[in-house]
């Protein structure tokens, strides 16, 4: 015979309580019960073998101990936001931090801010992490959610149980156009799908450090394949350049693998650099010179922010966490040949 799931109402109807009284033992709600009766209840879930629902468990305490994590589904991800290097990495080190913490992590992807406030709610969440998002919304989640968060590089004025974790994305810049001039290149480019936000402040710092008069910008599509038609049609200008600043690993990279297709080496033709120095950086050949930002060492503060907003030590902050420039072989020296 099939074995079927014991429910709270069988242990309610076979020991002659409520359901309710079910329900305040299975939660540690046991004030309003007598000794007597929580014991019956309890042994006779054991005997029974109930397994309650861990959702079910959660969600009725007041606190939760679930940490939401929202990452922007933007286009530019093609459907693969999860597989994105950067969005991989950050959350397998926020994985440990929050499993070390005595909480369980839960992933949303959306493109509109609004869906986060249903999410919070419909889980019960005691904190958030949202990665991903530039834009000036976050104003309105603080109207509709009294949960503390934490944004990576959010661009808003702060204000309350709200902390901005940046990092120094114009040191970043600056470091890999210092670094290129070092090198003795004479021209540079720098490649994105924006001039906004975190890949704005890493262009000025890239101009900052090699030269405004010798650093030029590149809109590139966010689509691979459009992407990669419009380097064809561009071959012949971007040949002008012999170093270029991808501001992610993954355009970097991206546009490393284009180039090596039609037989220009890399870093002997042309030095590329990227930035966030995801463990992919190592594995390609040659291996990409990246600024490095510690994904470890911000989950590690955005966890420690969290805190501090709940418990109400901090009301707000902004964090800036500092990067370091890691040398590889996929730039080299610049020669005229």
């Amino acid at each position: 015979m099939e074995n079927k799931r014991v429910r709270i109402v069988d242990i309610a109807e076979e020991l002659g309580v409520s359901t309710a009284t079910v329900s305040n033992v299975i939660h540690g709600k046991t004030k309003k019960n007598s000794d007597e009766t929580v014991k019956r209840v309890q042994q006779l879930l054991e005997e029974r073998q109930y397994i309650p629902s861990m959702a079910g468990i959660l969600l009725a305490q007041n606190d939760s101990r679930i940490i939401g994590v929202v990452i922007n589904n933007h286009e530019k991800y093609e459907g693969h936001v999860l597989e994105d290097p950067f969005v991989s990495s950050s959350l397998n080190h926020l994985s440990v931090e929050i499993e070390q913490a005595g909480y369980f992590m839960m992933i949303k992807t959306t493109t509109d801010l609004k869906d986060i406030v249903k999410f919070a709610s419909m889980w019960n969440l005691e904190g958030m992490i949202i990665i991903g998002f530039c834009e000036n919304e976050y104003d309105k989640l603080r109207q509709f959610m009294h949960i503390p968060f934490v944004v990576y590089d959010g661009y808003f004025e702060n204000e309350g149980r709200v902390c901005n974790l940046t990092i120094d994305n114009f040191h970043g810049g600056l470091q890999v156009g210092k670094y290129f001039k070092e090198l003795g290149h004479k021209r540079a480019l720098c490649i994105s799908d924006n001039q906004i936000c975190v890949d704005l402040e890493r262009f000025q710092g890239f101009q900052e450090g090699f030269g405004k008069e010798n650093t030029d910008f590149m809109l590139i599509p966010m689509q691979k394949n459009e992407r990669h038609h419009f380097y064809t049609e561009h071959l012949e200008k971007i040949r002008e350049y012999s170093a270029v600043f991808a501001v992610s690993d993954y355009y970097a990279i991206d546009f490393m693998q284009f180039m090596q297709e039609r037989g220009i080496r890399v870093p002997e033709d042309v030095s590329i650099a990227g930035f966030d120095d995801n463990p992919i950086c190592e594995q390609v050949v040659p291996n990409l010179t990246s600024v490095r930002q510690d994904a470890g060492e911000r989950a590690r503060t955005a966890l420690m922010m969290l805190s501090a907003l709940k418990q109400g030590r901090q009301k707000e902050a902004k964090k800036e966490l500092p990067v370091t420039l890691v040398k590889r072989t996929s730039t080299a020296k610049y020669t005229n040949n």
